[in-house]
């Protein structure tokens, strides 16, 4: 439902500071592969780096590594970037949890090396890989040069000593600055290693490695670039968009207990067997929306505005859907949805479909809503469109709707049980005396006094109760479901 933008629009953003030399290094090659002949043709690329002291690799300098990533991704959106670079191997091993929390792409590192070596080197098999302990044993190039394709081989402790690990971190290593001498003497060492247990090509699997390349000397083997291999498939754009995960946006507070019943409605009616299976919601409790009934009746101030803020917010988050769970507020749909870039599922109509769908040959229907709502109008045009009747209660008993609601000892005031009940008992009866059989509960804030889907009058007749919230949950769940089906392979 959301567009995607196009590659001719692609803002890039480099990550820095997790290895300053490196990313640098990174951002340079970037620039150079891009296929321009004049500095307007490049591309619009930020590049932003801050302190990050801790270069370790345990699980709080991971934590902190993977804060200090996500808050520059969150940056970078704020300035219209499209598509991140990642130059750090040790935080592709949890790029999953950046990419799960983020709507920009993230351009994969090592599978832009993978990419790679299939197309300039499509005999070999058996890849040596330059890595650091921590990524060796987070098993991240086992992820993506998987057997039987690929073997990876890494190269052998000398005397307990991690040659790579050394070279590049250790206190005279090329993360402290120094790119001759003992760092590249640990790292040629490394290279004979893996020429010895019989690779075909090198790979460095540390952005470092690059900055020292040419100190190594020459190999019986390719050692490859991985920086100028994820530059260049950065720039070629041919990776695949970033799965975004359907998200329903829901304008809370109209009133805050229907909100929590309606969500406890789209989780209800979720197949999901895990917490992981269920949809994400993105919910803007906003309670100071003007009361819809008061303005559409009386003289209260016009909610449109606060409507309209509340679903621009909701749009913001990369809402794809967005669910009012306020019959009242429904009135003012038409008014809001031509200046938004997602839809509103429409409570009403919905419900209204719902209806002729589940009883094909239904022909009135009663209506317990607000004076708002049935004033205004809503419910008796959706029920018309489909060929039905709306009937309400008269008016002494519509008052008694209202106090249901809106009473001293109504719903809105957090009760569920006693006079509000006795008042909508009463009005479900009058409307059974007029042969109604099926009726809907027509403010969200009904089904909490009402939870059964039959009531039986004091007359012994049983009618239908619908409740347009567990409508429109389903409704939502199914566009999800719908959506998640859609993107699998």
């Amino acid at each position: 439902m959301k567009e995607v933008k196009q590659d001719n629009v692609r803002k890039f953003g480099v990550v820095g500071g997790l290895g300053p030399l490196a990313s640098a290094d990174v951002f340079f090659k970037l620039v150079k592969s891009t296929p321009a002949t004049s500095d307007a043709e490049h591309f619009d690329v930020v590049f932003e780096q801050h302190p990050f002291g801790n270069s370790g690799t345990g699980n709080e300098a991971t934590t902190q590594r993977k804060l200090y990533i996500f808050d520059l991704i969150s940056r970078f959106e704020k300035q219209g970037v499209t598509t991140v670079v990642l130059p750090c191997f040790l935080s592709h091993t949890f790029i999953d949890e950046l990419k799960a929390n983020s709507p920009l792409q993230i351009v994969n590192m090592v599978e832009a090396v993978r990419s790679h070596v299939r197309r300039k080197f499509p005999t070999v098999r058996r890849i040596g890989v330059l890595a650091s302990e921590y990524t060796r044993r987070k098993g991240l190039f086992e992820k993506y040069f998987s057997a039987p394709e690929f073997e990876v081989v890494y190269p052998r402790h000398r005397e307990n000593l991690d040659l790579v690990t050394e070279a590049v971190y250790g206190s005279e290593g090329v993360k402290s600055g120094n790119l001759s001498g003992r760092p590249v003497k640990l790292l040629r060492e490394a290279c004979e290693d893996l020429i010895s247990q019989g690779v075909n090509i090198i790979v460095p699997g540390l952005t470092e490695i690059a900055l020292v390349a040419g100190e190594i000397g020459p190999l019986q083997v390719p050692l490859l670039d991985s920086n100028l291999a994820y530059a260049q498939y950065v720039v070629s754009g041919q990776y695949a968009l970033p799965e975004t995960l359907f998200k329903v946006g829901i304008v809370g507070g109209v009133g805050p207990a229907a909100t929590v019943d309606f969500i406890h409605k789209i989780v209800r009616n979720t197949p999901a067997k895990r917490d992981q299976d269920h949809i994400k919601l993105l919910v803007e409790q906003n309670p100071q929306i003007p009361d819809r009934t008061e303005s559409l009746i009386g003289d209260g101030p016009d909610p449109t505005i606060s409507l309209y803020a509340t679903c621009k917010k909701l749009e913001s988050g990369d809402a794809d859907i967005i669910a009012i769970p306020c019959n009242t507020a429904h009135a003012f749909v038409e008014r809001i949805q031509p200046y938004l870039g997602i839809p509103i599922v429409n409570m009403l109509t919905v419900t209204v479909s719902y209806l002729r769908e589940s009883f094909p040959s239904l022909r009135s229907v009663g209506v317990l809503a607000t004076s708002g709502t049935v004033e205004s109008g809503v419910y008796e045009k959706a029920l018309t469109s489909q060929g039905l009747q709306q009937i309400v209660p008269g008016p002494a008993l519509q008052a008694r709707v209202m106090d249901a609601i809106y009473g001293k000892e109504g719903v809105k005031a957090g009760f569920t049980t006693g006079q509000c009940q006795s008042d909508i008992a009463a009005a479900i009866d009058g409307l059974i005396s007029r042969g109604v059989d099926v009726i809907i509960l027509g403010c969200t804030e009904l089904p909490l006094l009402l939870q059964q889907t039959d009531f039986v009058g004091t007359n012994g007749t049983s009618v239908r109760l619908v409740d347009p919230t567990d409508v429109l949950a389903r409704q939502c769940v199914a566009y999800a479901t719908a959506a998640s089906e859609s993107h699998r392979p």
